[in-house]
């Protein structure tokens, strides 16, 4: 009887764990081996205007250099990027959109992981006028900023963590 109920025991310890980290949106293979010192990109997002670089440092203090780079000045942004502070949760309505996992080339144990999250907003394409076109009027706009009714617009947010042995 013992031995039926070990299953269920560890099903029952493993499952919370499991909830912890949803499955992501975006399936993918861990990326390729970077060496120190060389900046790489882990993931454009056009929508938001923004291109995720990171770089191995070789520096034991902070290992690991992250941020966000603007893709271009002439961009007009569909989505916002916001630090990580306010703290993406799935019950806040945030979605573990992608996680991106990069080896670092001089000790491949150690592991910079890379999770995006999603916040959906509430806006929509525009409904297509009479010649087929989805157009915004800025009329229309300007009208729904001063009554505060504009959409809310997709969020993006950032975490990053080192994982694995770090080598001597």
């Amino acid at each position: 009887m013992r031995l039926m109920l070990i299953p269920f025991v560890i099903a029952a310890v493993a499952m919370p764990a499991l909830a912890a980290d949803p499955k992501p949106e975006i399936e993918r293979p861990t990326g390729k081996a970077q060496a120190d010192g060389a900046a790489h990109s882990l993931r454009t997002i056009p929508e938001a205007c923004a291109r995720l670089e990171g770089r191995f440092t070789g520096n034991a203090e902070s290992e690991y250099d992250f941020k966000v780079v603007r893709t271009s000045a002439g961009c007009q942004a569909r989505a916002r990027f916001v630090d990580p502070d306010a703290g993406p949760a799935t019950a806040d309505g945030w979605i573990l959109n992608d996680v991106i996992t990069v080896p670092r080339a001089e000790c491949p144990s150690r592991q910079a992981v890379v999770k995006v999250w999603r916040k959906p907003g509430q806006a929509t394409t525009p409904e297509l006028d009479a010649q087929g076109r989805a157009r915004i009027y800025l009329g229309d706009s300007t009208e729904a900023a001063k009554a505060k009714r504009l959409p809310k617009v997709d969020v993006y947010a950032a975490e990053v963590a080192l994982t694995g042995q770090a080598c001597g």
